[in-house]
């Protein structure tokens, strides 16, 4: 893929301030795409701004409907129309499944499965009529196998990757392509807070949580943000065109 590649794109990237979405933004941004990060806490989306100048930033929560069509429409308004999706906004907490409460289920589903959708709700009727679009969700493993003790993330990101392959097939035929890009873990923020977390549970240090999650990797290693980055690039571009309704796992082996 070549720099100029997403040149006259414009991408949105939720969840851009941090960890794989601001990897994703940055790429995207040298791909030659004008990108949109959007997030609920402004300093970190404008730290990603800084260093780059084809970013710009809208504080919004992907929970809301409302502000997430808003940002479409602003985009429509300024006629820099989104083109490329990418719902990536995402959170985790652990608990054994019998002491995970009401609330924290509401809110695990309604950031990383309710939030993606009002992402691309907004973005489908509108890339049909151009008769282009890319979407790409940015689920996890857990939405390939079961993980203990995050039964609401599990929930969600499976289902994540059913609204994907649901949404696939109604736009197959009008030029969009819809994907989701399953990082396992991954070398960012969420990743130091559950090794904190795992720690804390368990009495292991840090450093011993983290060796274990280093060692059910089947290359013995983490994955890199840049990494996930690199397969959207590719998702997004002309070349995987033929690319749509695929659960892309990025994990070194750990699922397929």
């Amino acid at each position: 893929m070549t720099v100029a590649s997403l040149a006259g794109r414009h991408a949105l990237v939720t969840g851009g301030g941090t960890g794989i979405g601001a990897a994703i933004a940055t790429a995207l941004a040298k791909a030659g795409a004008a990108v949109t990060i959007c997030g609920r806490r402004r300093q970190p989306l404008d730290d990603v701004v800084a260093g780059n100048p084809g970013i710009r930033a809208v504080a919004a929560d992907v929970t809301d409907e409302a502000a997430m069509t808003k940002l479409h429409d602003r985009a429509d308004a300024d006629r820099q129309p989104i083109d490329i999706v990418v719902a990536n906004a995402g959170m985790v907490e652990s608990a054994p499944a019998h002491k995970t409460s009401l609330d924290l289920w509401n809110r695990t589903l309604a950031v990383n499965l309710t939030g993606a959708f009002l992402t691309v709700k907004p973005a489908l009727a509108r890339m049909q009529a151009r008769g282009w679009g890319r979407v790409v969700f940015i689920a996890s493993t857990a939405g390939l196998r079961g993980y203990p003790y995050v039964a609401p993330y599990v929930a969600a990101k499976h289902g994540l990757v059913g609204l994907m392959r649901a949404l696939a097939l109604e736009t197959a035929a009008a030029g969009i392509t819809v994907n989701a890009v399953c990082p396992g873990y991954t070398e960012t923020p969420i990743l130091t807070a559950s090794v904190r977390r795992i720690a804390g549970t368990t009495g292991r240090s840090e450093a011993e949580a983290r060796a274990a999650l280093v060692a059910a990797n089947p290359q013995g290693r983490l994955i890199q943000p840049s990494e996930v980055a690199d397969a959207v690039l590719w998702l997004c571009g002309d070349a995987a065109a033929p690319i749509t309704g695929q659960a892309i796992s990025v994990s070194g082996g750990e699922t397929w």
